[in-house]
Order: C-alpha cells, then structure tokens, then sequence
C-alpha cells in the first residue's frame, strides 16, 4: 500500500492511506464488477435522513459504490469526507445488502495524526446496522485525545446506514437477480 504524507504549514502530518479505486479493490476482492452511481437526494428524503442522524445533511448528492460477483449483490460502499475539526478525513463504510456494517477503513485524514484512531478501533463498527445508536462512550468506545475523531467517524458510519435504509435498501435488494 502507498502511503503518502503531507506535512502543512504548522508541520501536522497528514496522510492519504489509500486511493478510492485501491479501497474498493481491497473492499471487494470477489467482485466482478464495482458500479458507481451518482443519487440527487430528494427533499423528503433528506428529511428522512437527518431525522435518523439527528444533523443537517450537508450534500444532496450521494455517491454509492455497488459490488456485484456476477449478478448477485455482495456490497455497497461509500467514501463518507468531512471535517473532524477543521480539517478533513475520508473512509470507505462498506455494508452487506442486508444494512449491515462490513468494513470501515481511513482513507485520508489530514489532522494531525495524534488524533487518528486505531485500525482496530474502526473494526468496533463490524457488525453494526441502524439499530445501533453510535454514541461514544456507549456503544462506541471513545479514543483518548481523539474524541472528535471517534465522534467523526460514527456520524459517518450513522449516515451511511441512514442512506441504505432510505435510499439503498430497496432498490439495491431488489435489483439482484432471483
């Protein structure tokens, strides 16, 4: 894996673990094809979503990487970016076709990296779906000195289900073949 590092003006590394192809590749290893498409997000949708993730959607616009092995489902991703603080991070929240958490994996991350949590602290996730509540300290265990961080990620880890459950969860079960 290519690992690159930027260093900023105030000499805070950030790095970029992985490209979005090579995380989809390393996310889906059986699939046959990997398809991108690009959802408008309409307005009542939106008001769905933030009811489930109690914050304001900050894009309309969702880009959703579906996995098939042949014709059969095996996947669903996305790159949730957004700010921790004030800069921001990038992972890849893979579900299975059934709404549950497969994987979630760092991508980018641009604050320093003190504040960077632990690759097995993103496995917690494994296994989680919207019943879940994502609270850290909770169900979510919190991250010495990088509470924004684990904040951060289960947000994104809440949107991405609030986007299968509202948008995903119908249209991507049903259009497997039988």
């Amino acid at each position: 894996m290519l690992i690159l590092v930027f260093f900023s003006a105030s000499g805070a590394a950030a790095k970029v673990f992985a490209s979005q192809q090579e995380a989809l590749t390393d996310a889906f290893p059986d699939a046959t094809r990997i398809e991108r498409r690009t959802l408008l997000i309409r307005r009542s949708d939106v008001e769905k979503i933030e009811a489930i993730t109690h914050e304001k959607l900050e894009s309309k616009i969702l880009v959703i990487h579906s996995a098939y092995q042949d014709d059969r489902l095996i996947g669903i991703a996305h790159i949730d970016v957004h700010n921790v603080r004030t800069k921001p991070e990038a992972f890849l929240v893979v579900l299975t076709p059934t709404g549950l958490v497969r994987s979630v994996r760092i991508l980018a991350f641009h604050e320093p990296l003190d504040y960077l949590p632990t690759p097995r602290w993103y496995e917690q996730f494994t296994g989680k779906s919207k019943d879940d509540t994502f609270r850290v300290g909770h169900d979510v265990h919190g991250v010495a000195g990088a509470t924004l961080s684990a904040r951060a990620a289960a947000d994104g880890v809440r949107r991405m289900l609030a986007y299968w459950q509202v948008l995903l969860r119908t249209a991507e079960v049903e259009t497997q073949a039988p």
